[in-house]
């Protein structure tokens, strides 16, 4: 019972921020009489939600799929990556420049090519969402692996430990941390990444229900975006838990008991 207080209490300032947020929009939509095609208010926003569920849970599927195909690939990818650029000079000097290189292009310009290379089904999506998520996979990894203890480093190896020994039993467990919070942002990105390709070319999908609702029926575009927000705090809920269950065995470190900031 006290865990579900607990809990309760840290939720009761987002939930009556989000109701005043609410309750705000509403009366400005209405008092300043705003026309709902111009700016929805939040009732025919739920308005929407009750009357077209259909609609957006199927489109609604479509885009999470994507987002999941494209987050397990950039997880591979990222974990390959990372490891590689910790273990090797070579991997390190010659791929981790790309990486970074490669963040300063626009993505957004990106997707056309990729529905020209790959075609508009669902793969082009997937790598588009592959493009938004591996780098910070990559680098909370990378980051991870560089911040262990060298004198615990130094204990293994004269305990006659070997490479992979040191790797897995020290490097992993120490850089998981750092790797479920590159992976909480890619899990809020790769939502951004499926409507990007969405809007650029496909035939279903969220992103692609905003494009194609004419303009003055704003009610289903919010109703759209609140879906979107869902499956975002969705994926991220999941890391979370993932988090916590991969890091059971471990013991948490002060901020992780108090919380960053208290004392």
């Amino acid at each position: 019972m006290s865990y579900l207080r607990n809990s309760a209490a840290v939720w009761v300032p987002t939930v009556i921020a989000l109701a005043t947020l609410l309750v705000v929009w509403e009366v400005a939509v209405w008092g300043f009489g705003i026309e709902s095609w111009l700016l929805a208010p939040p009732s025919a926003v739920f308005g929407e939600l009750y009357d077209s569920p259909g609609l957006l849970v199927g489109h609604a599927g479509t885009t999470l799929t994507e987002i999941i195909l494209g987050f397990a690939i950039s997880i591979s990818i990222g974990v390959v990556l990372a490891t590689g650029i910790v273990w090797s000079r070579v991997i390190e000097r010659s791929v981790f420049p790309i990486i970074i290189a490669s963040q300063t292009i626009p993505i957004f310009a990106l997707a056309p090519l990729l529905i020209i290379w790959i075609g508009t089904d669902i793969m082009s999506k997937v790598v588009v969402v592959v493009l938004f998520t591996f780098f910070p996979v990559v680098i909370s990894l990378v980051t991870g692996l560089r911040s262990v203890d060298s004198e615990m480093v130094d204990m293994l190896r004269t305990l006659g430990a070997t490479p992979y020994q040191t790797f897995s039993k020290l490097m992993v467990p120490t850089a998981l941390p750092n790797f479920f919070a590159g992976m909480k942002v890619a899990a809020v990105v790769s939502v951004i990444g499926a409507v990007i390709g969405e809007w650029v070319g496909a035939s279903a999908g969220l992103g692609w229900l905003m494009k194609v609702t004419p303009q003055y029926q704003t009610a289903r575009i919010f109703a759209a975006i609140v879906v979107l927000s869902v499956l975002a705090m969705g994926l991220f809920a999941a890391v979370v838990l993932w988090e916590k269950w991969a890091l059971r065995k471990y013991p948490a470190t002060a901020n992780q008991v108090t919380g960053l900031g208290e004392p």
